[in-house]
């Protein structure tokens, strides 16, 4: 508690005395000349003693170990969360919190084993700034506390609050210190990745962690606020609550040029014309219809037929009984000028073949 009094005695103090200002002040950050001293100065004590500690301590403590320790802090930090939620009045967020709190701490050991998260209760973060700004309080200013790092107006104010929750805050001294310590030992060790990153990646770091804290709090608090999105609607057209719907290329709304895969056998569906045999079909395309089917009427042969394409072979069978006789191909009259002028050649002179067989001759006028 001293820490933190000091630290925002300190940073008071600053403000007050006039040190944010200067030529290269950003907006949304205004307080950007002092904010960059003291994150020199935080840095360098992270790599000085904080860093350092915190590798001596991953190299000597097994990952097990270390993996306890972190969820021991964590199940503690269940009883902030469970406040904070409740004092936004997300009473199933609060609920869980307390239910996680209660299955780590007794079937986990006192929290060393996390039992809760394969059980299907989600961790929560939640602080007393997100509460203010849960109900409308704005951010304020970037600002960068001594020993604390990067925070705002209204989440340093949190930190009081935030104190308060904190279980280890209410036990002796002799157990609070440590306890603190190897806490603050554990979260450094668990970040010295993000350290890594860090000093690869930004070229400007007090820029890269201001916009990355800022962004961060952002979208923990519209994730606190918003209602997700509706999913898209992948309705089955087979169910019950469900009518039928036409198949794919059969429907009018289908788009243009698709297949069309229905069924001719399907008894459900009326019966449609073959393909070659309806007006809406595309020209040229053969005819497969079963001239021996009796389940559909008798329709002349394709090349018989006024609607068939020109110069289409004639399949029709002559000896079947159970059609009527049509004329030959070549003799319809549709079929065209020069099949017909082609075609009468040969029928006068069969007709006058027929004549001579049996005798009979055109009468010959007698002369006068």
């Amino acid at each position: 508690m001293k820490m933190r009094t000091t630290a925002l005695t300190l940073l008071v103090a600053g403000a007050l005395a006039g040190c944010a200002t200067g030529p290269d002040r950003k907006p949304g950050d205004p307080l950007e000349p002092m904010n960059r001293q003291i994150f020199k100065f935080n840095d360098a004590l992270d790599r000085t003693i904080a860093q350092p500690v915190a590798k001596g301590y991953q190299k000597v403590t097994p990952q097990p170990v270390r993996q306890a320790i972190s969820n021991f802090f964590s199940n503690l930090g269940d009883l902030g969360n469970a406040a904070n939620n409740l004092l936004q009045l997300k009473i199933t967020d609060a609920t869980e919190d307390v239910m996680r709190f209660v299955m780590n701490s007794t079937f986990g050991i006192g929290g060393l084993l996390d039992f809760a998260t394969p059980a299907g209760l989600p961790k929560h973060h939640e602080d007393f700034g997100l509460t203010l700004g849960r109900w409308g309080v704005p951010a304020g200013p970037y600002l960068v506390l001594p020993l604390f790092g990067p925070s705002s107006v209204r989440d340093s104010t949190g930190y009081i609050v935030d104190f308060r929750f904190n279980v280890i805050h209410y036990l002796k001294p002799a157990v609070r210190n440590p306890m603190y310590i190897a806490q603050f030992i554990s979260a450094r060790a668990d970040l010295l990745g993000a350290s890594d990153l860090l000093q690869a990646a930004a070229l400007d770091k007090y820029s890269f962690v201001r916009d990355a804290y800022t962004q961060q709090r952002q979208s923990l608090l519209r994730g606190s606020s918003s209602t997700p999105a509706p999913l898209p609607n992948y309705g089955d057209p087979g169910s019950d609550g469900a009518g039928a719907a036409p198949a794919t290329g059969a429907s009018g709304t289908a788009p243009a040029g698709l297949p069309d895969y229905t069924d001719p056998g399907d008894s459900s569906a009326p019966a449609a014309p073959a393909n070659g045999a309806s007006g809406t079909e595309p020209a040229g395309l053969p005819n497969y219809t079963d001239p021996g089917d009796s389940s559909a009427p008798a329709a002349p042969a394709n090349g018989a037929s006024g609607a068939a394409p020109a110069g289409a072979p004639n399949y029709t069978d002559p000896g079947d009984s159970s059609a009527p006789a049509a004329p030959a191909n070549g003799a319809s009259a549709p079929v065209g000028a020069s099949a017909a002028k082609a075609a009468t050649a040969p029928a006068a002179s069969g007709a006058a073949a027929a004549a001579a067989a049996s005798g009979a001759a055109a009468p010959v006028p007698l002369r006068q």
